[in-house]
């Protein structure tokens, strides 16, 4: 039966390379001195972060009036690029709440889509400054670095509304109204990254954990920014990832699995699954590295602004190349 053995241990060894292979390689050792652009994001990640964590804090519909508060910062931060935003306005338990979104047209082709989201809400009991916080200063920044560029494809940047709990995969989660609005107006998105947990990075070895099998292919060190997709969105997570550890010089990993995997669909691009969109959460794996996750002491002290910036710095690459066609 020694053949039948063989068989199923090169079915494996195919499997884990079709789920973990990634074209480039991940940064390794001393990350370069903080340029003056970086340092600029940096401070700017951090002011939003603030903000949103720190003067207003725990943000949901039982905390609706900052919620609202939330949503104006993100709405008077995109009009002072020179953006346009809009609403994209719905009932949640009977309560008002909103999506934000400006757009970037494109040009040679407009009619294809890239959305970058993030959620702007926080679990309860929660100030959610790397939860979500850390991705919505992201989305934001990553506006202003995009936004007097002139690119082939439409990139929106979304802020989303009902990411946490007890909205998550129901028809009242944010990131769900928006992809069946986009469905229903049959619009080509080509490409989602969500925007989700992003600013906590450990070089502490055993600093990082993983659901099974994870850990026999990734690092067990928690200093990389993650890029997961399912299997459909393969080849959105390669291109991601390809292009990250082109131009950023910070460590990066990427998986494509099974959807239902614990951890893989846990964000925005779940939705966008649904709907049949390419889509990839961009995260620092939450639980599965950051000790603080849905607890009150998810503060804006957490979070890594060096950090955090030198990968913004490499995200707005990566838009930029997927604008490009």
């Amino acid at each position: 039966m020694w053949w039948i053995a063989a068989a199923l241990l090169l079915t494996l060894v195919i499997g884990a390379w079709y789920v973990t292979a990634m074209p480039g390689r991940s940064h390794r050792g001393s990350l370069p001195t903080l340029g003056p652009d970086a340092a600029l994001i940096r401070d700017r990640l951090a002011g939003h972060v603030r903000v949103l964590a720190g003067e207003i804090g725990e943000r949901n519909i039982w905390h609706l009036s900052r919620l609202a508060m939330a949503g104006r910062h993100i709405h008077e931060t995109m009009k002072g690029m020179g953006l346009t935003p809009t609403r994209q306005r719905f009932e949640a338990m009977g309560v008002p709440v909103e999506n934000l979104e400006a757009e970037l047209g494109g040009n040679a082709r407009a009619d294809e889509i890239i959305v970058v989201g993030a959620h702007y809400d926080s679990v309860q009991g929660c100030p959610g400054a790397n939860d979500n916080g850390s991705g919505v200063a992201a989305l934001l920044e990553l506006a202003r670095l995009l936004g007097e560029d002139t690119l082939a494809r439409t990139v929106r940047f979304v802020a989303f509304v009902n990411e946490e709990p007890p909205f998550s995969f129901t028809e009242e989660m944010g990131s769900v109204r928006y992809a069946k609005r986009c469905q229903a107006r049959a619009e080509n998105v080509v490409a989602m990254l969500s925007l989700e947990t992003m600013g906590y990075y450990s070089s502490e070895k055993n600093s990082q954990r993983y659901p099974f099998p994870f850990s026999f292919f990734y690092p067990s060190t928690g200093d990389f920014l993650a890029v997961v997709g399912n299997m459909r969105s393969r080849r959105l997570v390669r291109r991601v990832v390809g292009a990250f550890r082109q131009h950023a010089a910070f460590p990066c990993e990427g998986t494509a699995a099974p959807g239902y995997l614990p951890g893989i669909f846990w964000s925005d691009q779940w939705a966008f699954w649904r709907r049949g969109y390419p889509a990839v959460m961009i995260t620092d794996t939450a639980p599965f590295r950051y000790p603080h996750y849905h607890t009150p002491e998810d503060s804006k002290e957490k979070v890594d602004y060096e950090r955090l910036a030198r990968v913004v710095q490499g995200l707005s690459r990566v838009v930029r190349d997927l604008a490009s066609g």
